[in-house]
């Protein structure tokens, strides 16, 4: 399978990327993330951290799922807590069980979701899904029952129906950790060729060859920022004097 690249629409400034200013997260009397301060930028970022390290939270709170108890996280200038719209119109969001995204009883359907909820035009809607659904080796299956389709094929529909909506940003909260080798590389491969900029929270560090930047979390707080070469060095030093 060979998968043609995304254009993304312009829509935002890459240079600006998203900033976490003194970012904290609580949950209850639960500290989870605190004192973030970043700015991303960088075409491929990725996530790395024990379970419970905060890294799931993280990754929420760069498109407003999630919203910060302390500080301030800003997308192009646009502060996720008064213009989630807008934030979440340009970053997609991709979760680790597709199962949680799929929503609606047909492949095609589903891929169309957030076009509808954008009041995306019937015909324009249409070609759109029908072009994604073919990029990602689905269009065969437009019409049948998406809860039957394989693993690999429901994380590859969860990712068409978040490229569908054209952000300029996606963020992948561990997209491998359900699948089996071949339809790992799969995805690695989709994160690979596309043209958005993208944030990867995986336990997969081989996934993170060739990406720009790679952070560290742990304790919920970003102990280590660098190229992956340093920071996966850094983190597999902390895991093995746990």
């Amino acid at each position: 399978m060979r998968f043609r690249r995304e254009t993304a629409a312009p829509v935002a400034d890459p240079a600006r990327g998203i900033e976490l200013r003194g970012v904290g997260h609580v949950y209850g009397d639960r500290m989870v993330l605190a004192d973030v301060d970043l700015h991303l930028t960088e075409r491929r970022i990725g996530v790395v951290g024990a379970n419970g390290s905060g890294k799931s939270t993280f990754a929420r709170l760069l498109n407003g799922l999630v919203m910060p108890t302390t500080g301030a996280v800003l997308v192009d200038g646009l502060d996720t807590r008064n213009a989630v719209r807008e934030v979440r119109r340009r970053v997609g969001f991709v979760f680790q069980d597709p199962d949680a995204q799929i929503v609606h009883p047909t492949v095609a359907e589903d891929a169309a979701y957030g076009l509808e909820n954008q009041g995306v035009p019937a015909a324009e809607r249409a070609e759109r899904v029908a072009e994604v659904l073919d990029r990602y080796g689905l269009a065969g299956h437009a019409d049948h029952p998406a809860h039957l389709l394989s693993g690999g094929q429901k994380q590859l529909l969860a990712i068409a129906g978040v490229l569908v909506m054209r952000p300029v940003r996606i963020v992948f909260d561990e997209p491998t950790t359900l699948l089996d080798l071949v339809n790992t590389r799969r995805v690695a491969q989709v994160i690979e060729e596309l043209e958005q900029r993208a944030v990867v929270v995986t336990h997969d560090l081989d996934l993170l060859e060739g990406f720009d930047r790679v952070l560290v979390i742990d304790g919920g707080r970003v102990v280590e920022d660098g190229p992956p070469d340093s920071s996966i060095a850094a983190y597999r030093s902390l895991m093995v004097h746990r």
